[in-house]
């Protein structure tokens, strides 16, 4: 029988995964405590709309897809405290709560790091910086779509993507709340209708689409794999996909633990 094999949340978009024994779903399709915080650009510290749900462009602020070198960075969030503390290398940089002045200080401490990167010339140009942390910490809302939705993929077709490239692949380059094992690579894209995981019934939305986000090596930052070219030529993919979407049916809320068991319910 398939089963969870790891859960994953992001308290702060593009930033450390950080594992758990037990994700909480939304009736909103979000995991509680999932992309809470966003560093944005200057000029995008406010939300666009579309379809009118607030719509927060990863262009325009902090993320793996632009800016690789994030990955070396190590992120842990306080939810009881609000507390953010940034690590690079096993040095501290900064420990900072989310008042006026301590997201001031998160701020400058992430510009500064990013100053000293190949990444520094993505912060060039008018309406950059000074970079804002948004969020109040507890409202999951910087998904990279608007409606938010719960990631999924099989352990199985990271492997067989790791297998094809010299470059260590695992989990994490692809930044999925949930991860199974117990299925064959590739199978999750051909699941349709409604999933339950644990106790919770999903309706399968769409495969995931993905970006440059996953070419950055988790531990060092560097683009080290051409992921997107491999999912495209080696796996015969029309467009570079791993995982799928999911969204809680009928609005119903639940958690899923390490181990639950994962069935297909409707086709």
């Amino acid at each position: 029988m398939p089963h969870v094999a790891a859960l994953f949340r992001y308290p702060i978009k593009g930033f450390t995964p950080e594992p758990r024994d037990e994700l909480v779903v939304q009736a909103d399709g979000r995991i509680e405590g999932d992309r809470v915080l966003a560093f944005r650009f200057a000029d995008a510290a406010e939300p666009q709309e579309r379809d009118g749900d607030d719509y927060w462009p990863k262009s325009h602020g902090l993320s793996l897809m632009d800016f690789p070198t994030l990955a070396r960075l190590r992120m842990a969030f306080d939810d009881a405290t609000g507390t953010v503390r940034l690590s690079d290398g096993g040095r501290t940089l900064i420990e900072a709560g989310l008042d006026d002045a301590g997201r001031r200080a998160l701020e400058e401490v992430a510009a500064t790091f990013l100053a000293g990167t190949s990444d520094s010339r993505r912060l060039e140009g008018s309406g950059k910086l000074p970079l804002r942390l948004v969020g109040d910490g507890r409202t999951s809302r910087f998904q990279d779509r608007p409606r938010g939705y719960v990631s999924l993929h099989g352990a199985a077709s990271v492997a067989a993507v790791d297998a094809a490239v010299d470059a260590p692949v695992d989990d994490r380059r692809f930044r999925s709340n949930i991860v199974i094992s117990g299925t064959e690579a590739w199978a999750e894209l051909r699941w349709a209708g409604r999933v339950k995981v644990g106790d919770v019934v999903f309706e399968v939305q769409r495969p995931i689409g993905r970006c440059a986000a996953i070419m950055a090596n988790p531990d060092s930052g560097e683009r080290d794999a051409r992921l997107l070219r491999v999912l495209t030529s080696t796996f015969a993919q029309a467009e570079p996909t791993l995982g799928i979407l999911l969204l809680p049916a009928g609005g119903s809320a639940g958690s899923i633990r390490v181990g639950d068991e994962v069935a297909i319910v409707a086709s």
